[in-house]
């Protein structure tokens, strides 16, 4: 199809879903469904849990989670629920809904990062969800200093230019609403200019020594193509989700708090 996205963000080598891929992220209901049924069992186990033994030990290192495209800090509110139920610090990115340029939202997330960092006095985990997880990776490439560790779900950081049609026409969408005067978007830079090569190169960049990569990503992902999602110098772990579902499977989001607590997350992935 045809796009306002730069050739150089679909190298070869990866292919964009197809049209009917799409029907892969229904799976999202049931992942919902999922998610709903594990915060009443919660709830339940903790209620019953005497009140001086229902606070967790805390976790030494705070956690930044960071939104995919379109989406904002509303989408993770389940994974932070359960991190923190695990005894972390979570901290949302501030973004409503990730429409704006890569290089603008970099740019907050950094002082963000800074910001939770001097609060904590310690480095920060970042998990990003989708663009979030590209937006992360770039932040532990610039900020070694302050990132201990990212963790990415369905970021296709390799070839975000493949991603399905859909996303692609929203972009599309997003540039033309930029080009007619709409502030605080995405605009023909950020996709196809020196903007969108220097973020795009800036995600392939190797992770500082020091700094843990984790790529977490789904062969059913109906968005993307999973190959994509994959750093070489990554760790990966593959889950059973859609796209969408990834911020809200229980069992995805016991692979993140898996990897955060340094455990292999083999059940999660069953």
């Amino acid at each position: 199809m045809r796009t306002s996205l730069a050739p150089f963000l679909a190298p070869e080598g990866f292919r964009q879903p197809g049209l009917l891929s799409l029907a892969r992220e229904l799976t999202v209901v049931p992942e919902g469904g999922r998610a709903a049924l594990r915060a009443v069992a919660d709830r339940r186990e903790r209620l019953a849990t005497p009140y001086a033994d229902r606070a967790p030990a805390r976790a030494t290192e705070p956690v930044l989670l960071v939104p995919g495209f379109l989406a904002g800090d509303w989408s993770l509110r389940v994974m932070a629920g359960t991190l923190r139920r695990h005894g972390y610090r979570t901290y949302r990115s501030t973004i409503r809904s990730n429409v704006a340029c890569m290089a603008d939202n970099a740019v907050l997330l950094e002082q963000r990062l800074e910001a939770i960092a001097a609060r904590r006095e310690s480095r920060v985990r970042i998990v990003g969800h989708s663009l979030g997880g590209m937006l992360a990776r770039g932040l532990a490439v610039r900020r070694p200093d302050l990132v201990a560790g990212v963790i990415t779900m369905g970021s296709p950081m390799l070839a975000p230019g493949t991603s399905h049609p859909v996303l692609l026409t929203a972009a599309d969408v997003l540039v033309r609403l930029s080009r007619a005067g709409i502030p605080g978007l995405m605009s023909e830079e950020c996709v196809a200019g020196e903007c969108a090569r220097t973020t795009f190169e800036e995600s392939r960049l190797p992770v500082p020594t020091g700094v843990s990569l984790t790529c977490v990503y789904s062969r059913g992902d109906g968005m993307v193509d999973w190959r994509s999602c994959v750093d070489p110098l990554s760790r990966p772990v593959e889950v059973r989700a859609s796209h969408l579902g990834m911020a809200v499977d229980p069992r995805v989001v016991d692979v993140v708090v898996a990897e955060l607590l340094g455990l292999e997350p083999l059940a999660a992935t069953a």
